[in-house]
């Protein structure tokens, strides 16, 4: 079965928004879950493909003294410098594309959820799913939960999501949206209405597809 068969739902939202706690919800209603992310940290881990890539765009400087990749550097870099930045998805951003392509292709539910943080902004991976899952949440929200878990300063959030979509026009070029402003509680009625919805969808479109020759 070929990519385009795959019912793929492309969950988004800006940093603090919950997309992870929203994802494991998904998963323990059986659907498959594949985080860009995790993808991007397996594919730049020594021996892959994308360390050969890093060092040949950036040489040794982007390594640690054990030959792993300075994540912490590139992302420092790549915040402060667009231009720096731009090169880094050059280098990165085609095998991770080829990477997501090949895991969504071991997928057995009926459909899946791909967690990708810059769906919107980088556009990418858009041709590759159906429908745009926004986690939404107030933004004041967002920067409260990012200094507790990570505790960089209000500042510092507020820098990080100046480089991602404002809130209004990520609900612009969502589908689907998901309420995250209140408990952990209030998710699972929530993903368990569009598990129902994404199933049905699914179907349908598994029907239509079936019938093309």
């Amino acid at each position: 079965m070929g990519l385009n068969l795959r019912y793929v739902v492309g969950l988004t939202g800006g940093i603090g928004s919950g997309k992870s706690e929203v994802a494991a919800v998904f998963a323990k209603l059986g659907a498959d879950v594949l985080d860009a992310d995790d993808v991007a940290h397996a594919i730049s881990a020594r021996g892959q493909s994308g360390h050969a890539a890093l060092v040949e765009a950036f040489g040794v400087e982007c390594l640690q003294s054990d030959g792993a990749i300075d994540r912490r550097w590139l992302r420092e870099r790549a915040f402060a410098d667009p231009v720096f930045r731009d090169r880094l998805e050059r280098a990165l951003h085609p095998l991770i594309i080829t990477a997501i392509h090949n895991a969504i292709e071991t997928w057995r539910s009926l459909y899946g959820i791909l967690v990708v943080p810059l769906l919107l902004e980088r556009g990418g991976l858009l041709p590759s799913v159906r429908r745009v899952l926004v986690v939404d949440c107030p933004e004041e929200l967002q920067i409260r939960r990012v200094v507790a878990r990570s505790g960089l300063l209000p500042s510092a959030v507020r820098a990080i999501m100046a480089t991602q979509l404002s809130r209004s026009e990520r609900l612009a070029h969502a589908d689907d949206v998901i309420d995250n402003s209140g408990s952990q509680d209030a998710l699972a009625p929530q993903v368990e209405l569009l598990d129902r919805r994404y199933r049905q969808l699914a179907s349908a479109a598994e029907s239509d597809d079936s019938s093309i020759p």
